[in-house]
């Protein structure tokens, strides 16, 4: 009984205690030769690239998507695909331009916030609502 009770508490262990188990941990893969993680610049042409972004957010890189190369049906596909491995890699995503997004893993820290010309048409727009009050 004690064997199958320390099969369970074993695993039980591993599957809490394990941040990195969505991680490639290849020291190699995930340092440039100066021992830096790398940033990416990719733009893809189809949808079936969305999984070379994820390997390399696996990696521990940071990396810049630019989706002005696919329609947009492909584009959301590929958004839907990165939204799952960001969210499971516990990553963040923030578009810095049009069709542009920056995303990075758990271990990148990002300051700042880039707005697009529509956000302060917005923003303008509820301030002189807000002062006719």
């Amino acid at each position: 009984m004690g064997f199958i009770k320390g099969l369970f508490n074993d695993k039980e262990e591993n599957q809490v205690g394990n941040s990195n188990e969505y991680y490639d941990l290849k020291a190699e893969d995930a340092l440039t030769e100066e021992g830096g993680a790398k940033m990416i610049l990719l733009e893809p042409r189809a949808y079936s690239e969305a999984q070379q972004i994820a390997d390399h957010l696996k990696k521990r890189n940071t990396v810049v998507v630019n989706l002005k190369r696919v329609t947009s049906d492909q584009a959301k596909r590929i958004m839907d695909f990165l939204s799952g491995t960001i969210y499971a890699i516990k990553g963040n995503i923030q578009k810095i331009g049009s069709g542009i997004f920056l995303c990075t893993p758990n271990n990148i820290n990002v300051q700042g916030k880039i707005t697009d010309d529509n956000d302060k048409e917005k923003e303008t727009d509820e301030d002189n609502i807000n002062l006719e009050w």
